[in-house]
């Protein structure tokens, strides 16, 4: 069913407007998903030069110890999540995930240490039952603030991401990846990280609302620098082999399953300082002890035709044994391949394996391929 509430609208939506973007509702926001460029030659764009994302729809919340030691903001957000918050160092963020009793992701986001508090980066589509999560949970001992309106976010991504920021932001050369830092940049204070969503090397920033715009035309001045839409973003995502909330990851998926156990730090793993203590933990160790029933793969397709979800996957090319489902598929334009990500039985998941991906009632041949698809070009 379409929703009949209207949409929200970003900073940057009458740019997107001057710029030619196509608009689509997304998350309930008004957003671009493509320019004139394209959604192929955007998507080769961000891989070759940099492109600039608009991503203001999803939730900034700043979380702030009432105490005024941040280690006791640290140690609260652990409750809600089986990531090493505590030593997380002052100027580094680190990905991070929501988990429920079951052990399912209620939401994967991005906690960065500022110092006095902790800046948590939430997907739109959960941000509002993200923070009644927080204030639920931790408001004793935390302030939970909400910047969803007077802050705006830009991803500027790709090997020439640097190239176009430094001539306004000098410092962020020497910045490696998951660093953040406070800077100024045309008069204004604002957040960045070395971080982004695609598999290159970039920049997310936070920019008060009213500024967003003139941060936005500056980059894009840059002649290496293009607006990217919804539609690139989404294939350089799954290329990198990076899930997508609602898609590969929900509530009814755990970490182990998801194969996000990197995400998961040797702390709060069985064994360390403070193992478990998180929802869903007896579920989660138990999978880490015993393996999981499923295990989230990466796919490759030959030909041309993309796999798309809700595709079934099968172990036969007759359609009599069905092993799982893409979550995730599209064509790769930096592979030259149809590339997807899904479930499968985990007596199948191995690298290598041939399964039959049905399309419109044939069955086509995918390779288990281990990801990301392309290599990252991260700045270590």
């Amino acid at each position: 069913m379409v929703s009949q509430e209207p949409l929200e609208k970003t900073p940057l939506h009458a740019l997107h407007l001057e710029l030619g973007a196509r608009m689509v509702p997304f998350a309930g926001y008004d957003m671009p998903v493509q320019y004139p460029m394209g959604v192929l030659k955007e998507h080769l764009h961000t891989r070759e030069k940099a492109g600039l994302f608009d991503v203001s729809h999803m939730g900034q919340v700043w979380l702030k110890p009432r105490s005024g030691n941040l280690a006791d903001a640290a140690i609260a957000l652990e409750k809600l999540v089986p990531v090493d918050i505590l030593g997380l160092k002052p100027g580094r963020q680190r990905y991070a995930f929501f988990t429920n009793e079951n052990g399912g992701i209620l939401d994967d986001l991005m906690v960065a240490n500022r110092g006095d508090h902790l800046l948590i980066i939430v997907n739109a589509a959960c941000k509002d039952a993200d923070l009644a999560h927080m204030k639920a949970y931790l408001s004793d001992l935390c302030a939970v603030e909400t910047h969803f309106e007077d802050k705006a976010l830009l991803a500027l991504q790709g090997p020439k991401a640097e190239a176009v920021l430094a001539p306004l932001c000098p410092a962020v050369a020497e910045m490696k990846f998951m660093d953040v830092r406070a800077c100024e940049i045309l008069g204004v204070t604002c957040v960045i990280s070395r971080s982004g969503y695609t598999g290159e090397d970039g920049f997310e920033i936070s920019v008060p609302a009213e500024h967003a715009a003139a941060l936005a035309r500056a980059l894009l001045a840059h002649e290496d620098c293009a607006p990217i839409g919804l539609g690139a973003r989404d294939s350089l995502r799954l290329e990198a082999g990076l899930c997508l909330y609602g898609n590969d990851i929900d509530e009814t998926t755990t970490p182990v399953e998801a194969a996000l156990v990197w995400g998961m730090q040797k702390a709060r793993r069985p064994g360390g300082d403070r193992e478990g203590g998180f929802p869903g933990a007896d579920i989660i160790f138990g999978q880490l002890a015993d393996g999981a029933k499923r295990l989230r793969v990466g796919l490759k397709a030959e030909g041309r035709a993309p796999i798309r979800p809700p595709a079934k996957l099968y172990a036969d090319d007759k359609g009599e044994t069905e092993i799982g489902h893409v979550t995730s598929g599209g064509f790769g334009p930096s592979v030259g391949v149809p590339v997807a990500m899904g479930y499968v039985a985990a007596d199948h998941a191995e690298t290598g394996t041939t399964l039959y991906a049905e399309v419109r009632g044939k069955y086509l041949p995918v390779t288990i391929t281990d990801t990301p698809f392309i290599k990252p070009t991260y700045k270590r």
